[in-house]
């Protein structure tokens, strides 16, 4: 654990020498809250008006959430440095050495989304601010419950990352399979709520991983409630232990099949 922890500390110190970049990638933050904020405007007709459980603070601040979730992970950026690592033999080297390259990927990554996490966090709080003038109701629990939920969120969703990158050990090239991904977290888990949906598809995503990677945190900060609470860290927990095994299972089969080719 020690070692993985050096991992993490390292690279948090790497990526705070580069904060001017992460303010610049804010800007593309901003236009999109901008876009939803005047959306939201136009279909609300009083804001205090519910739509789906939802009222236009509650559901800009949803947003604003979820899009930090999304943002702060830099998933394309990891998947193809997977890709490259498989495709390239530099995955080769990990294998033998003293940690594993799960959990070394995991850390070091964790370290650039933690900096990079903080400043959209603290940016995305002042334009929330700015635009709306309040917070929903919070209290000190559910702000550390919501710290708790996005961070078991962030591991999650950066272990989903691993294991579509490490498909590269069967396909040629798994970043189709991660465009897939961010299309459907975009589309279904950071613009519009679960609640949004029709039916079946509603049923469905409260099953899915985007309960737990984006939807759960979000809901929290805007509508907390003890029951919420409970079904969103239960199924936090079940997804982090079914990601994890799913990861360790395709990197042995990756690297017996290196073995068995002789690396």
């Amino acid at each position: 654990m020690r070692k993985y922890l050096y991992i993490f500390k390292s690279e948090v110190m790497t990526n705070m020498q580069y904060i001017f970049n992460l303010l610049v990638g804010f800007i593309s933050y901003f236009i999109l809250i901008f876009i939803f904020l005047n959306l939201w405007k136009y279909i609300y007709s009083d804001s205090n008006e519910l739509i789906n459980g939802y009222n236009m603070n509650q559901m800009i601040w949803y947003v604003i959430i979820t899009e930090i979730l999304w943002m702060s992970l830099g998933g394309r950026k990891l998947c193809r440095k997977i890709c490259e690592d498989v495709r390239g033999g530099n995955i080769a080297y990990n294998i033998n050495k003293p940690y594993s390259y799960i959990g070394y990927i995991l850390s070091s990554h964790l370290g650039s989304v933690v900096v990079k996490g903080s400043i959209f966090t603290i940016l995305g709080m002042l334009l929330g601010l700015i635009f709306l003038g309040k917070f929903p109701h919070l209290t000190l629990f559910s702000i550390i419950i919501v710290l708790i939920t996005s961070l078991l969120a962030t591991i999650i969703n950066t272990l989903f990352v691993i294991f579509i990158g490490l498909f590269s050990f069967i396909i040629e090239d798994a970043n189709p399979f991660w465009w897939l991904y961010s299309k459907v977290i975009l589309v279904f888990g950071t613009l519009f709520p679960i609640e949004y949906f029709p039916g079946i598809i509603k049923t469905i995503l409260s099953y899915s991983p985007i309960y737990a990677v984006s939807y759960g945190p979000a809901k929290l900060f805007v509508d907390f409630s003890i029951p919420n609470m409970v079904n969103v860290i239960i199924v936090q927990i079940i997804y982090l232990i079914i990601i994890y095994v799913l990861c360790l299972l395709i990197y042995r089969k990756g690297v017996r099949k290196l073995n068995v080719n002789g690396g």
